[in-house]
């Protein structure tokens, strides 16, 4: 009879220590979520300002200003200003960050901008922002290019007209994978098992973050819960 009580008791502490380390790792990763949200501010709107003015406002919330070599036209903005900027406004970024930032060279005199080798979504954007109209968006699927960048254009780069076609390569046709949250997990790791699945697996790290382990997961593209299929690429910033 003492031995079977023992054993039940023993069977109790069993669960209990498992308990707890269940509790403690749910406690340790929400600490670290909320210790790499804590770093993260949003992107003021730096638009139409001057690169004084820009960096003056980004230093207030704690990030540094580059200013890109190459101009970007804009119908609204006068030549000198910000036009554009990476991250775009309002996109959460990490403390001390450099925001690039793109001088307006003034109003758009007919010439198409190159649209070869950006995203989808990037040539759609920069369509819009030059006033210029976007026809037609064509598709191929290749193992040639990039997955999701534009091959070819109609009229060419620099020539002259408003209306716009694109070609964009949709990739080939692979498995579809609903992305997971891999915010705390080790990266290489995580590179690792994505890259057999046929992902293109970018891992980058160029800041320490105190009180984070290196080569954690600290931000990911696509972020959790986007469709992605085999040959995108994703990309995982870890801490070093």
């Amino acid at each position: 009879m003492k031995a079977w009580t023992s054993l039940l008791l023993i069977g109790k502490l069993g669960l209990l220590v498992g308990a707890l380390g269940v509790t403690y790792g749910i406690t340790a990763y929400a600490g670290l979520q909320l210790s790499i949200k804590s770093r993260e501010v949003a992107t003021p709107d730096l638009r139409g300002l001057t690169p004084a003015a820009a960096t003056e406002v980004l230093a207030t919330v704690g990030l540094n200003a580059r200013i890109e070599p190459l101009r970007r036209i804009h119908p609204a903005i006068e030549t000198g200003r910000i036009a554009e900027q990476d991250p775009r406004p309002g996109r959460p970024t990490r403390l001390r960050r450099n925001v690039k930032l793109w001088l307006s060279s003034g109003p758009n005199a007919g010439e198409l901008p190159s649209l070869v080798g950006e995203s989808q979504n990037l040539a759609t954007e920069h369509l819009s922002e030059e006033l210029f109209t976007l026809r037609e968006i064509a598709e191929i699927r290749s193992n040639r290019y990039p997955t999701n960048t534009v091959v070819a254009q109609d009229p060419p780069p620099y020539g002259s007209g408003e209306i716009v076609s694109i070609l964009v390569n949709a990739g080939e046709r692979g498995r579809s994978y609903v992305m997971p949250n891999l915010i705390g997990v080790n990266g290489n790791e995580a590179a690792n098992i994505l890259r057999g699945l046929g992902f293109r697996v970018t891992v980058v790290g160029d800041h320490p973050y105190p009180g984070i382990p290196p080569d954690i997961v600290i931000r990911q593209a696509p972020s959790s819960g986007f469709q992605v299929s085999q040959g995108e690429s994703i990309s995982l910033e870890v801490s070093q």
